[in-house]
C-alpha cells in the first residue's frame, strides 16, 4: 500500500496497490522533490481510461520499473477528473512540448513544478516507434543531472506559453450573421460525406458541432446542415459506437466509420449526445433519434443514477483484464441465449459472424437497413423490430451475468450540470417523468451535499464527502442544467439558484481586464500558471457555457450587464471561432442564440393540467433554439422575474404571454393560437 491508499478517487485507489511510491498532488512531493533535487514525475489519468490501465499493469506494478522510478524521481498520481486544472496546465505542456496529447499523460518536472519533459503512453518494450519507458526513466534523470542548467532554462520558456489566453481578435464587421457563415462553411470541409463526423480516425462523437449545425439549419434553412447532422446521427446509432444491447454511447472510435470503440463510457458523452439526438427528433420527428436518445438516458437511469440522486462519472473500458470484453459477443454465444432460429436473426441484423470484427469477437453493429434485412428475411419491418427487441432484451439479461466493467463513482458537478440538463429537456419534450424525477434528484443532491454556506460549490463528491473548490466548469454547466430543469418543472427555485450562481461565478472567475473568465478562483492552490480555457473540447468550456448561461439570465432576470459580459467575450473571440470553428462549436451556439431575437414565453398554469401539457406541446415542437421559456404555477411568487412580473392566468385557464423584448402580444389560452403567435 502506498500514499493513495487514503484517496476519495476511485482512480488512485486503483494504483494503491503499484510497488510505485506514489504521492498525490501536494506540498509534500514537491517539498520531498526539492529536499532531495530529484525531478517529478508526474502522471495523470482517470479511471476508466485504457491506455491507463495498460500503463499500469506493464510498468507501475513491474517491480524493476518501479525500483526505478522510486529511485530517480518523486512520482506523483493525478486523476485529470478531480483535478481538471492541473490537468489543463500540464497537458498543455506537452502539446507544446511534442505536438500531441492524451492519457495517460506523462510529464517530467523540476522541484518547482516546470514541465521540461514529456508524452502520453510509453510501452514497456520499445514498439509503435516509441522508447521502452524505463530507456525513457534513464534518459531523463540523466539529462536532468548533467544537463542541469539547460533544462530550467528551456523549461522557464514554456512559462508563458502556458497562460491560456488568446488575445482579443474581434471581427472587422462585429457580431454579425456572417461569421456563422463563415464558421460553417469552414465545418463542411472537414465533414466526412461517406460515415458522417468529420475528419479522419479516431473519430470523436461531434455532439456539440451537431448542435451548431442543427441551428444553423433553423436559422438560414441550408439544407445541407441538416443532412451532415442526420447522417452523422444515423451513422452512429448503427455504429459499434453505441451500445446496441445496454443503450449509451462509448467514448470513441478508433476507425473512420463508428464499428469499433474505445469502450470506456462516459457521463458527459451521454449527456451532449443525448440533446443532440432529441433535438434531432424535435426538428426532423424521425422516431430513431427519440429511441437513441430515450435508450441513453434509460442507460444512465439504470447505471450511472446514485442512490443519493447524483449521476456517477465513468464505466471502465475493459473487464476481466481485456478491453471490451463485457460488450463483445461470438454466434455460439447468441444461440446459447437466444436459441438457433432467433440468434441467426439477431446476428444478422447485429452483423455477428464467425470471423469477427475485434479480435475475433463482435462489437454489435447495425450492417444492414433494417427495411433491407426484413424484406431479405421474410419478415415484416414490425415483426423483424419486434423480434430484435425482445432478443436484445434477453442479451442484456445474459451480459448482466457477466463481470461488470469498474465504474467510477465519484459526482462531478460539472458533468452532472450537463445530465441535468439532458434530463430535464427529455422530460419536457418526451413527457418522461422518471427523467424529471433523476434530475430533480440530482439537482437537489448538488446544491445540498456540494454547496457551501457561502454559496460557493465544490467539485468533486466521492467516499461521502465533498471536496476541491468548484471550477468555472462547475458553475456554468449547473447553471445550464437548472435553466433546463426550471423549463421542464416549472419550479422558480431552480431558476433563483441559477441566479445566485450567477453572481458568483461572476464575482469569482470574472476578469475585466482579460474580458473572460479563469478556470479557478482567485484563492485556488496557486499552480504555475491560473487555467484559462477558451476553446471547446470533449464537454463545452466554461467560458461558453458561461456565455450562454449570461445571454439567457439577462432575459429572465432583465440584466443588460450580464448580456455586455457575454458579448464582450463573444466579440473577443469571434475571430478565432471563425478561423477555427471545430475548436468552438459550443461557442458559436451561444453566438447564434446573441444574434437572434430570443421569443420570450411566460407560461402560468399547472404543470399537471392537461391544458398546460397541450401549451407546452406547442412551445417543445418545432426545434426552438431562441426560446426562453418562464413558468409559474402561482404567478404571485414570481413578481420577481421579468417575464413573469405582473402575468396572470385567463379564467383560470393555462395562459401563454408570447413576447420579443418584453413587448407582448395579447395572452392566448388557445394551442392553436400560441402556434400563431410563436410562427409570427
Amino acid at each position: 500500500m502506498n500514499r493513495l491508499a487514503k484517496a476519495t478517487s476511485p482512480y488512485l485507489r486503483q494504483h494503491a496497490n503499484d510497488p510505485v511510491d506514489w504521492y498525490p498532488w501536494g506540498e509534500e512531493a514537491f517539498r520531498k522533490a526539492q529536499e532531495e533535487d530529484k525531478p517529478i514525475l508526474l502522471s495523470i489519468g482517470y479511471a476508466a481510461c485504457h491506455w491507463c490501465h495498460v500503463m499500469q499493469h506493464e510498468s507501475f506494478q513491474d517491480p524493476e520499473t518501479a525500483r526505478l522510478m522510486n529511485t530517480l524521481f518523486v512520482n506523483v498520481k493525478v486523476d485529470r477528473e478531480e483535478r481538471p486544472d492541473v490537468d489543463a496546465i500540464y497537458m498543455q505542456a506537452v502539446q507544446q512540448l511534442t505536438g500531441r496529447g492524451g492519457w495517460p499523460l506523462t510529464v517530467f518536472l523540476t522541484p518547482e513544478g516546470v514541465p521540461f519533459y514529456g508524452g502520453t503512453y510509453f510501452p514497456a518494450t520499445p514498439r509503435y516507434g516509441m522508447p521502452a519507458f524505463r530507456q525513457v526513466l534513464v534518459a531523463v534523470a540523466e539529462a536532468y543531472r548533467h544537463r542541469r542548467q539547460e533544462i530550467e532554462v528551456n523549461a522557464r520558456q514554456l512559462i508563458p506559453r502556458l497562460q491560456g489566453s488568446i488575445p482579443p481578435s474581434p471581427a472587422r464587421d462585429g457580431l454579425t450573421p456572417r461569421l456563422l457563415e463563415d464558421a460553417y462553411l469552414r465545418i463542411t470541409r472537414e465533414y466526412d460525406p461517406v460515415h458522417g463526423g468529420f475528419g479522419k480516425a479516431p473519430k470523436f462523437p461531434p455532439a456539440m458541432t451537431l448542435e451548431f449545425l442543427m441551428r444553423v439549419y433553423h436559422r438560414f434553412e441550408w439544407e445541407p446542415a441538416r443532412q451532415m447532422v442526420e447522417r452523422t446521427l444515423q451513422k452512429m446509432a448503427r455504429g459499434g459506437i453505441y451500445d446496441q444491447v445496454g443503450g449509451g454511447f462509448h467514448r470513441y472510435s478508433v476507425d473512420a466509420y463508428w464499428l469499433v470503440p474505445h469502450f470506456e463510457k462516459m457521463l458527459y458523452d451521454n449527456a451532449l449526445l443525448s440533446r443532440a439526438y432529441l433535438h434531432a427528433y424535435q426538428l426532423t420527428g424521425f422516431p430513431l433519434y427519440r429511441r437513441i436518445a430515450e435508450e441513453t438516458l434509460d442507460y444512465v437511469l439504470r447505471e450511472m443514477t446514485a442512490p443519493h440522486g447524483g449521476f456517477y462519472a465513468s464505466q471502465d473500458a475493459d473487464s476481466e483484464g481485456e478491453e471490451g470484453r463485457f460488450y463483445v459477443w461470438t454466434p455460439e454465444e447468441v444461440r446459447a441465449v437466444l436459441g438457433e432460429e432467433q440468434g441467426d436473426l439477431l446476428c444478422r441484423y447485429y452483423g455477428i459472424t464467425e470471423a469477427g470484427n475485434f479480435e475475433g469477437r463482435n462489437v454489435l453493429h447495425i450492417p444492414t437497413d433494417p427495411d433491407v434485412l426484413a424484406e431479405q428475411v421474410g419478415l415484416s419491418l414490425e415483426a423483424l423490430e419486434a423480434q430484435v427487441a425482445e432478443g436484445r432484451a434477453r442479451l442484456y439479461e445474459a451480459r448482466a451475468k457477466r463481470v461488470w466493467p469498474a465504474r467510477d463513482e465519484k459526482v462531478l458537478v460539472n458533468w452532472n450540470g450537463l445530465m441535468i440538463a439532458a434530463m430535464a429537456e427529455a422530460a419536457l419534450v418526451l413527457g418522461r417523468e422518471d427523467d424529471l424525477r433523476a434530475a430533480q434528484a440530482a439537482a437537489g443532491f448538488i446544491l445540498e451535499a456540494m454547496r457551501r454556506a457561502d454559496g460557493r460549490l465544490f467539485h468533486v463528491y466521492a467516499g461521502g464527502e465533498a471536496s476541491v473548490p468548484g471550477y468555472l466548469d462547475d458553475y456554468a454547466h449547473l447553471i445550464a442544467g437548472l435553466l433546463a430543469l426550471h423549463r421542464a418543472d416549472g419550479d422558480l427555485r431552480w431558476l433563483r439558484e441559477a441566479g445566485a450562481l450567477a453572481e458568483v461565478m461572476l464575482d469569482r472567475f470574472w476578469d475585466d481586464d482579460l474580458g473572460g473568465f479563469y478556470d479557478t478562483e482567485p484563492e485556488h492552490e496557486p499552480l504555475l500558471v491560473r487555467p484559462r480555457t477558451l476553446t471547446d473540447n470533449a464537454t463545452p468550456a466554461g467560458n461558453s457555457m458561461a456565455v450562454d448561461g449570461l445571454l439567457r439570465l439577462a432575459v429572465y432576470f432583465d440584466r443588460p450587464d450580464y448580456r455586455e459580459r457575454a458579448e464582450r467575450v463573444l466579440t473577443d473571440l469571434s475571430r478565432p471561432m471563425k478561423r477555427h470553428p471545430l475548436a468552438f462549436p459550443h461557442l458559436l451556439c451561444a453566438l447564434d442564440f446573441a444574434l437572434a431575437t430570443p421569443q420570450e414565453v411566460a407560461l402560468l398554469g399547472d404543470p399537471r393540467q392537461a391544458d398546460t401539457q397541450a401549451m407546452l406541446a406547442v412551445l417543445t415542437h418545432p426545434f426552438r433554439p431562441h426560446l426562453i421559456l418562464a413558468r409559474s404555477a402561482s404567478p404571485e411568487e414570481a413578481d420577481d422575474l421579468s417575464l413573469l412580473r405582473g402575468r396572470r392566468p385567463l379564467d383560470g385557464r393555462a395562459t401563454a404571454y408570447v413576447c420579443r423584448q418584453f413587448v407582448c402580444q395579447a395572452p392566448t389560452t388557445d394551442p392553436d393560437e400560441l402556434a400563431r403567435q410563436l410562427a409570427s
